[in-house]
Formats: structure tokens, sequence, C-alpha cells
């Protein structure tokens, strides 16, 4: 089955060119379009897609907002892919924290597009750009430290999660680590159950906002 995308920017251009790309795989399929956030709710219940590739401004309801509509009031909600153009905007910190599972840049190259979407619809987080990881740091805060101390992770868990603010997938944490892939998720569910995250990207974040992992 081919990974359906929900295509959300007020700029029809950037609609135009994303569907484009996407469609020139034969394993993404692109099943809607929407010019705001407003919209993303119904179409979402309608369309049911894999992955939401969402603006993160639009002019009546922005991408955080729209990200937490999904996630709020959507079963089995879709994954959410980011876009925007400015890698150090604060809007782009806002929608993962909301609960976005990834990020991705309008100037990237086809490529790059084709496995960011390819890449959040398999569960697996996007590498956070430099400037995200120091939005990331600035809002350290107590709350974060708090979560990451009761959790008490384990020196392998702690290795992982390390690997996974790094943006390393399960296979390279595998390898690095010289375990099998199967060990990874488990450690995986593990931390997320710990941290009581949604996903890696929320657990990514409070790794961050803790200091338990400073960016490079």
């Amino acid at each position: 089955m081919p990974v359906t995308v929900l295509l959300v920017d007020d700029e029809p251009l950037v609609r135009a060119g994303l569907r484009a790309v996407l469609e020139a795989q034969p394993d993404i399929e692109v099943v809607g379009e929407a010019a705001d956030g407003a919209s993303v709710v119904p179409l979402v219940r309608q369309l049911r897609p894999d992955v939401v590739a969402m603006d993160v401004r639009m002019p009546l309801l922005d991408g955080i907002e729209a990200t937490r509509a999904v996630l709020r009031t959507v079963d089995s909600p879709p994954k959410i892919l980011v876009v925007t153009t400015f890698e150090n905007d604060e809007y782009v910190y806002q929608a993962l924290r909301a609960g976005a599972d990834g990020f991705l840049l309008k100037r990237a190259r086809p490529s790059e597009i084709v496995h960011a979407v390819r890449l959040v619809a398999e569960g697996e987080t996007l590498l956070f750009p430099a400037a995200v990881r120091a939005l990331a740091a600035e809002y350290g805060n107590r709350q974060a430290r708090a979560v990451l101390e009761r959790a008490a992770l384990t020196e392998r868990e702690e290795a992982v999660l390390r690997a996974m603010a790094r943006g390393l997938t399960n296979v390279e944490i595998a390898k690095e680590l010289i375990v099998g892939t199967e060990t990874v998720k488990s450690h995986v569910s593990a931390i997320l159950g710990k941290l009581g995250a949604r996903d890696r990207t929320q657990a990514v974040i409070t790794a961050y906002e803790s200091g338990f992992v400073a960016p490079a």
C-alpha cells in the first residue's frame, strides 16, 4: 500500500511543487490538499492520510493549532510533518512540542522531501536542525528535568535516547550499539513509556529541555 499524504499550505505553488515531487514516487500518493489549518481535521477524518505535510504559518489557523486539533480530536491520527521556510522558526519548535513528528524545510531537495515522508510514515523521527535543537535547549525547564529524573532510565536506555536525539533510526542505533533492531525497538518503547512521551519526537524534546542532551 502506498503512503498517503495530505498537503496543507496556503501557497498553491508550494502545494503543487510538493505534489509533483511526491507523486513521482510509486509508493507515495497525495490524497488531498488544504490551504489552511482550519480544514485539516475534517479532511483527515475523510481521507485518513498516513502523513500530513503541514505548513506552520497560515492565515486562519496555523500549523501549531492544527496539529493540536488533529491529535486531540482524531482517533489514530496521522503522522504530522512540519514544513516551513526557516529552520530557526520558533513556530517549528512549538509545533514539535504540540506533537508534530518531524521537520522539513521547503527548500529541501526532492530526494530529502521523499525521504522525510517515508521516514515519518515509518514512525522514526527526523534529525532536528541545529537551530531547533538550540531552541529546545533554551526552553530547558524544571518540569522536563523532573520527568527525566522520575523515569530512572537504565544505562542502555540513556544511550538509546542520546542516539535518538542525534536523529539515528532504529537500524542505525542497533548498528552503533551492536544489538538487534528488535532490542532497540524494545528500548525505545520503554523510554517512551517511562517519559510519558507520545512518540520519539516528544522523547527527544524532553531530552533537550531537561539538559540530558546538549545541542551540538
